[in-house]
């Protein structure tokens, strides 16, 4: 069982500097990331359903132990009428799309994540598992982004349909999930947004997730990541850092690998060699073979 960190997208200009060197370009990024880390949450399929050409040439441009998770499209989780929950036909799209990126056994997962609007009741029960039907042949992880889901019930309903549970890190508002440990299967997922109360609500993708967490804040994550990697049904755990405003991502991301490598053996946790790139905060050498 292998504990793969990393972040939620590793496309941004404001990277270029903090963790890209300058000259970078976008077509650049994706194989000088993964120099650094060995896994990393696509975000921008939730935006728009990329091509199976894209898909390819992401496979194709990483090391064979690389592994992407991506993000279902949010025509697909955040409906705009929860009294007509119909499946997108973005999400067939989708499924269809990234078949490349399945067939080369680099997708270790898909992530749902749902609204804050929506809430546990017969209908998104039902919702979920049409998505599951209609995703078949992919492993899933679903974030829920209200409270209400937090309960035995939810997670009988996951384990049911084999998803996993998106364990967060967030602020800590009434309605947003508490940090936990649940473990619902064989893959556990864990994603920090970091802790931008001003933000949260009111801010932009760039602004609500420009939080830099400091190693006490983290510390009590060593414990529960430990635990998490203790369960009988986790086979692979991903933990992504979604902070990324000036790359802070990769510092935090790299601060938690450093504190886990202290408490597990070293072959539980999947990293690149130091000798394959920089660490504290340097940018990576841009040497492409160009």
């Amino acid at each position: 069982m292998k504990i793969a960190f990393g972040t939620c997208g590793y496309s941004y200009k404001d990277w270029i500097g903090p963790v890209y060197p300058p000259g970078t370009t976008s077509a650049q990024m994706l194989e000088l990331y993964a120099r650094r880390f060995t896994a990393v949450e696509i975000d921008s399929t939730y935006y728009r359903v990329p091509s199976s050409k894209t898909f390819e040439s992401m496979a194709r441009r990483t090391p064979a132990e690389f592994r992407f998770t991506a993000k279902l499209p949010g025509s697909g989780t955040h409906l705009p009428d929860l009294s007509v929950m119909n499946v997108h036909d973005d999400v067939s799209l989708f499924r269809h799309n990234i078949e490349p990126l399945a067939a080369s056994g680099k997708l270790a997962c898909v992530l749902m994540q749902f609204p804050n609007s929506f809430r546990p009741s017969a209908t998104t029960h039902e919702y979920i598992a049409a998505l599951c039907a209609e995703l078949t042949g992919i492993e899933l992880v679903a974030e829920f982004r209200n409270r209400q889901w937090q309960t035995s019930d939810t997670l009988e309903l996951l384990q049911a349909l084999g998803i996993g549970l998106v364990n967060v890190d967030q602020p800590q508002f009434r309605s947003l999930l508490r940090p936990s440990t649940d473990v619902t299967s064989r893959i556990a997922y864990l994603r920090f947004h970091g802790r931008n109360y001003q933000n949260w609500w009111k801010g932009t993708n760039e602004s609500r997730y420009d939080y830099l967490y400091s190693a006490e804040e983290l510390t009590p994550w060593v414990d529960r990541v430990v635990d998490i990697a203790a369960s009988e049904q986790t086979e692979k755990v991903f933990a992504f850092f979604n902070n990324h405003r000036r790359g802070q991502a990769v510092r935090n991301a790299e601060m938690l690998e450093e504190m886990l490598q202290s408490r597990l053996p070293a072959a539980m946790v999947n990293t690149v060699p130091d000798s394959h790139r920089p660490r504290g905060g340097e940018p990576l050498a841009l040497d492409l073979g160009q």
